[in-house]
């Protein structure tokens, strides 16, 4: 029998952050989160959803021509299939990105799987919570993300960038700001100021779709 998720969604849109943005995608969303980030966007996903094999999920992705593939969350790792998933979506030849809060051990996530790490801020109200053992890990395509809320959280940021040396290990370092807390301008100002080696990212789906389920 196949193996089964509980999916709250599986959609085709844009990849809105990271190293992929503006690349049409296949998002696959998991249920359930042990995180409760203060500014969380996808609350919706922490219940419900609905049960899926494997094979299903394989099979509705046939309709789609994109090789990209996104498994998120919620915290997608807080199901033991997905690493299964992982794995499987690598051996058909997609391109898998994983966005995975910093408080889940990836030590087993398939190595051809690019890992989206986000390293809860202090603002995030979750910040005790990061696995900073997942560091380790890493590989020079993984990203590591922190969503920025304020001044403290940029300068905590900029901390364990230096501490773990987060720009050697991985080709991309993501600075977003918290939306609604920290405008982008600000954020970039104070990047420029301390001429960092990160990427700057906005949200493109907010823009486009004002962050709706399904986009």
């Amino acid at each position: 029998m196949s193996a089964t998720l509980r999916i709250s969604e599986i959609f085709y849109s844009l990849q809105g952050e990271a190293r992929t943005v503006g690349r049409p995608t296949v998002f696959i969303r998991l249920t359930g989160c042990p995180l409760r980030c203060q500014y969380c966007d996808t609350a919706y996903a922490f219940s419900g959803g609905i049960i899926y094999s494997l094979d299903q999920i394989l099979q509705e992705l046939k309709q789609y021509r994109t090789k990209y593939i996104t498994v998120t969350g919620g915290e997608p790792l807080a199901q033991e299939n997905c690493i299964e998933l992982l794995g499987q979506l690598c051996d058909l030849g997609y391109e898998v990105s994983l966005e995975t809060s910093g408080a889940m051990d990836v030590s087993r996530v398939d190595e051809r799987v690019i890992k989206v790490l986000d390293l809860k801020t202090p603002g995030s109200g979750e910040v005790k919570r990061n696995l900073e053992a997942n560091i380790a890990y890493l590989n020079r395509l993984d990203q590591v993300k922190f969503v920025i809320c304020d001044r403290e959280d940029y300068e905590w940021a900029c901390a364990k960038v230096n501490q773990f040396k987060l720009t050697d290990a991985v080709d991309d370092v993501l600075f977003s700001p918290s939306n609604e807390e920290l405008e982008a301008r600000e954020l970039a100002e104070w990047v420029l100021a301390d001429q960092l080696d990160v990427r700057l990212q906005v949200q493109l789906h907010k823009y486009l779709w004002d962050n709706k389920p399904g986009h």
